[in-house]
């Protein structure tokens, strides 16, 4: 098994370091609902640990949900996202309200995960549950010397990393990796570990006064407490690149003189008209503007494994139609082997499941993986009996996450205007002429009806 490593930038073999794959995920901030161009980091990761499952490895998997203290950029001055949040919330700027907001926010994000069909990951820890470890933690920093006071907060000093931003490449860091100025910083780049409150209604007892945990010490403390340190593989957006992830990794590299993580992967955005999907912009998609337009989550699943986790993908409304439409015809195949074979359970194609399998453990190479996919199901009854079809595509989908093994139901009451057009492209077919009976597919596609040529003729089911 090989992935792309960000450390090294290099694509490297994984060792494991034991028994047991300890993966670590920077989850959302919970502020607002979380768009489709976040979703794709929670499905890559859902990816990464099915394959490792499906490789036969024991995986213990942590997505940490930020609920206090992340500003509105990675800069340490400005509103934070919480308290943006409660002020459009209309909820009180208290620690009560936090939680309000937190929860509201926390369980939409988990319920698109289901909708998304994402294993639930063992541990979904809160920033406010590791209070104790994230003010321990910066105790040791500031005792090791890289900690210092300014009239806003503990700062991290960077002057005293040589290595600092050395995750993708970015040591030394160029002026654009900087951040803003706070007065009294010894350098620009210092980051905020503890940030002092400027309201007594929030923040959280401290050795330093009232106030939040800096956003990357939150992470730093779950992922040791929770996976110890190293773990095996950390992984975020690609955004999360030259400042949260390598600040994560110089104070805990600071603080334990070991590393955080051996690989770290990242995926690439999600864009719209060429611009990064933001909630701070007109292209904020939800899950639930999908399932309003009665678009199934699963096509959405479908689309994003469509393309490499590290390749940047345009979302428009064409491109997710086109995904719909292979899907449904994917689980419209499944129904009708389930139809050719009801009984025999079949048996896992090893020649599928070499080229399948070569794919996947490949840096995630979901499309080559898809190819295959369709390569075997396109043989079917051929080179491989319809019940082994079956098996080893359920076998795939232990990876693809698709719900292959919920078959499209029959159709029992087909329109009058439907059945003409079926017996009109029964009719183009005998003609052979093809091009008419395609689109009248088209019509009958639109009119809410998948149709499917087989070896008794053409099968219909309702999309």
């Amino acid at each position: 098994m090989r992935f792309h490593n960000t450390l090294t930038r290099k694509i490297e073999d994984f060792v494991p370091l034991d028994k047991v794959v300890q993966l670590y995920h920077c989850g959302p901030t919970v502020y607002n609902y979380a768009h489709i161009g976040n979703l794709r980091s929670y499905v890559f990761a859902d990816v990464l640990r099915r394959t490792l499952e499906y490789s036969g490895l024991e995986v213990k998997q942590v997505i940490n949900i930020t609920d206090i203290g992340h500003l509105t950029s990675d800069a340490d001055s400005g509103d934070d996202k919480m308290v943006k949040g409660l002020k459009r919330e209309n909820l009180p700027l208290t620690l009560d309200g936090l939680k309000q907001l937190a929860d509201k926010f926390e369980a939409a994000f988990k319920e698109d995960l289901k909708h998304l069909n994402i294993e639930t990951p063992h541990h979904f820890p809160r920033a406010t549950e590791y209070l104790k470890d994230e003010i321990e933690l910066v105790k040791i920093l500031e005792e090791k010397g890289f900690g210092y006071k300014l009239s806003d907060g503990i700062y991290f000093d960077t002057l005293r990393l040589k290595d600092y931003g050395k995750l993708g490449g970015l040591t030394p860091l160029d002026e654009s990796q900087a951040r803003v100025g706070i007065e009294g910083k010894r350098s620009s780049r210092d980051f905020v570990l503890w940030k002092l409150s400027h309201d007594d209604r929030l923040g959280f007892e401290s050795p330093w006064g009232k106030g939040f945990p800096g956003w990357h010490i939150e992470c730093s403390a779950m992922s040791r407490t929770l996976l110890g340190q190293p773990f095996d593989i950390h992984t975020g957006g690609i955004d999360h690149i030259p400042v949260h992830h390598n600040n994560e990794i110089a104070q805990s590299e600071a603080a334990f003189d070991k590393p955080l993580a051996h690989y770290w992967l990242h995926n690439e955005f999600i864009t719209v008209s060429s611009e990064k999907m933001a909630k701070s912009e007109d292209n904020f998609i939800t899950l639930s503007t999908l399932i309003d337009k009665n678009i199934s989550p699963l096509a959405y699943r479908y689309f994003l494994l469509q393309s490499h986790y590290r390749t940047p993908t345009s979302f428009t409304w064409e491109s997710l139609e086109a995904a719909e439409n292979a899907y449904k015809r994917l689980m419209l195949i499944m129904r009708l082997l389930n139809q050719q074979a009801p009984s025999d359970p079949g048996k896992v194609s090893e020649k599928y499941k070499q080229m399948f399998t070569e794919a996947i453990e490949n840096d995630l190479n979901t499309p080559e993986a898809l190819a295959v996919v369709w390569k075997m199901s396109r043989s079917a009854g051929d080179d491989i009996s319809y019940a082994d079809t079956r098996a080893t595509l359920l076998d795939f989908d232990r990876v693809l996450g698709l719900k292959l093994n919920e078959y499209v139901p029959e159709v029992k009451e087909i329109p009058k205007e439907v059945m003409i057009l079926l017996d009109e492209r029964a009719e183009a077919r005998r003609s052979k002429d093809f091009k008419k009976s395609d689109e009248i597919r088209d019509k009958i596609r639109r009119l809410g009806f998948e149709v499917n040529d087989t070896h008794k003729g053409q099968e219909i089911s309702r999309i």
